[in-house]
């Protein structure tokens, strides 16, 4: 396992998107386009609002190439990154977590309680920031992780979800 440090720069986001930051069949980021962040500013398994950990991630948006794919077709004349992207920003870093925890298997999104949306992401901000809060990890024959997260556009949050759950299954060509 990679050594635990409080801060992930790109090379090392693409690292664990390729599997070789956990570990091959253990927690991997998705690759770009479908990464949603640049830079994972601070890790922690304390903090946050519960207490448990915390993680914050960010991502320029303005001028920004990589997010040209889903501007220039969501929507033709009203570019808006779908909401969806933003909740899946979430889950990614919450399954980053359980991979940095120590913990083995292949993150899967879950679940969530609760979304709410209340401004857009449009070419225009600047920059994003993500911020996940620990609720709960459990680390037994069921690995997973639950969280409240953030999204902050210029400083402002517009998404929130409640009770986003990641779970590590185990890897298929290990265990057969």
């Amino acid at each position: 396992m990679a050594e635990r440090r409080s801060s992930y720069d790109y090379a090392e986001l693409l690292e664990c998107g390729h599997g070789r930051l956990f570990g091959l069949g253990n927690a991997q980021l998705p690759l770009p386009p479908m990464l949603m962040f640049d830079k994972i500013s601070s890790i922690g398994d304390t903090g946050g609002a519960h207490g448990k950990g915390q993680i914050v991630a960010e991502l320029a948006v303005a001028g920004n190439p990589n997010l040209d794919w889903f501007f220039k077709c969501h929507f033709a004349g009203d570019p808006v990154m779908p909401g969806c992207l933003g909740l899946d920003a979430l889950w990614q870093l919450t399954g980053f977590f359980l991979g940095w925890s120590g913990l083995t298997g292949q993150g899967r999104a879950s679940g969530v309680g609760e979304v709410k949306f209340m401004k857009e992401v449009t070419p225009d901000v600047k920059h994003l920031l993500y911020v996940i809060d620990i609720k709960r990890v459990i680390a037994r024959k069921l690995k997973l992780a639950e969280a409240d997260g953030q999204l902050i556009a210029d400083g402002e949050v517009i998404y929130t979800a409640k009770d986003l759950r990641v779970l590590l299954k185990p890897d298929a060509k290990a265990a057969g």
